[in-house]
């Protein structure tokens, strides 16, 4: 997995304003937390995550990720009329049909000349977003599109304290709906552009090389539906930790291969955010410096599709990926996915 022409010209995210800290959920667990002699603090010290923010009552992905895609258009150089391509990539969608993405390319008031699409793997949607828009660019398909992610984790993480409340389990029980608890929500968007289209001494920010592999054997240890007004999802957390990060150490193999490069190469990770010890497993695993990571969870939580990219532009804002570096983005979803990009920034 090569590219030639693609670059990253912009990427923009959103966080929501309101915030729910580990400690907040906890109260509201405490019945249950009290009948099974739970600590408290456990969340927090388990996951790493302090606190995850929440779309107000009603939003739905779209606006989300419509929301991201206004905030890009006012940072990005290439014109809105020029884009061929929308992608909704989130796991996260208003509805079976349409496509959510329709819905997105109204609210931001976007022009007819466009494929407009799902694009739809767990938390890997946004990878695959890139990854497809950048092979259409370099295959003279299209010029530049845009990719969108906006997730919601309000309706999951309000269901399962609900059912943690109403159901009698004991602490095995618990275990499948920790996970959920770790979910947050954030909406994330990026302009995918043939080099040409840059103007005269913009950055490239290019799409390099990238290796994917997959172990659907291990489809079972993480599943979602829907249920009611939101969503349902059980995990074997200590299973999916392993089963991933093994996937993971063996798309790194074909990574550097690919890219050529190795451990050294890259001067930030940037890695899907699911929390403390998967991320501590993850480098110890691959053999990566820990001090070049970037990383978002310990206050956005898990969103999704939205998780590394958004914590890629935040790590934009903040000065942490700079011009001329080497970023390695080291995705992870359920199914189990793996998928490995090399940016030159």
């Amino acid at each position: 997995m090569r590219f030639r022409h693609a670059c990253i010209e912009s990427i923009a995210a959103v966080e929501p304003d309101e915030i729910w800290s580990s400690a907040d959920i906890e109260t509201r667990l405490k019945p249950m937390y009290e009948r099974l002699r739970l600590p408290e603090g456990r969340l927090e010290l388990m996951s790493g995550i302090r606190e995850r923010r929440m779309w107000a009552a009603g939003t739905r992905p779209s606006d989300a990720s419509a929301a991201a895609g206004r905030k890009l258009l006012g940072l990005s150089q290439i014109p809105a009329a020029k884009l061929q391509v929308l992608m909704h990539s989130a796991v996260c969608r208003d509805m079976l049909e349409p496509a959510t993405a329709t819905f997105v390319h109204h609210k931001m008031g976007l022009g007819g000349s466009m494929q407009v699409f799902d694009v739809s793997n767990a938390c890997l949607g946004f990878l695959n977003g890139l990854v497809l828009l950048g092979s259409m660019i370099d295959a003279g398909q299209v010029r530049a599109g845009i990719v969108v992610s906006g997730e919601n984790g309000r309706p999951l993480v309000e269901r399962t304290i609900q059912h943690l409340l109403a159901a009698n389990l004991d602490r095995n029980a618990i275990k499948p709906f920790f996970a959920n608890l770790t979910i947050g929500s954030a909406a994330v968007a990026a302009v995918v552009c043939h080099e040409d289209e840059l103007p005269a001494g913009a950055p490239r920010h290019r799409l390099v090389a990238g290796a994917a592999l997959a172990d659907t054997s291990h489809s079972d240890l993480c599943q979602g539906d829907s249920a009611g007004d939101g969503l349902a999802m059980e995990t074997d957390s200590e299973q999916l930790l392993i089963a991933g990060v093994d996937v993971a150490r063996r798309t790194w193999s074909e990574f550097k291969r690919e890219s050529g490069w190795n451990a050294t190469t890259p001067d930030r990770f940037i890695c899907h955010q699911v929390g403390s010890a998967h991320r501590r497993k993850l480098y110890e695993t691959l053999g990566l410096d820990l001090a070049k990571d970037f990383s978002s969870f310990e206050t956005l939580g898990n969103t999704g599709s939205a998780a590394l990219p958004a914590t890629l532009a935040r790590a934009v804002e903040q000065g942490a990926v700079r011009a001329g570096q080497k970023v390695a983005l080291l995705g992870i979803g359920s199914g189990i996915n793996s998928l490995m990009l090399a940016l030159e920034w």
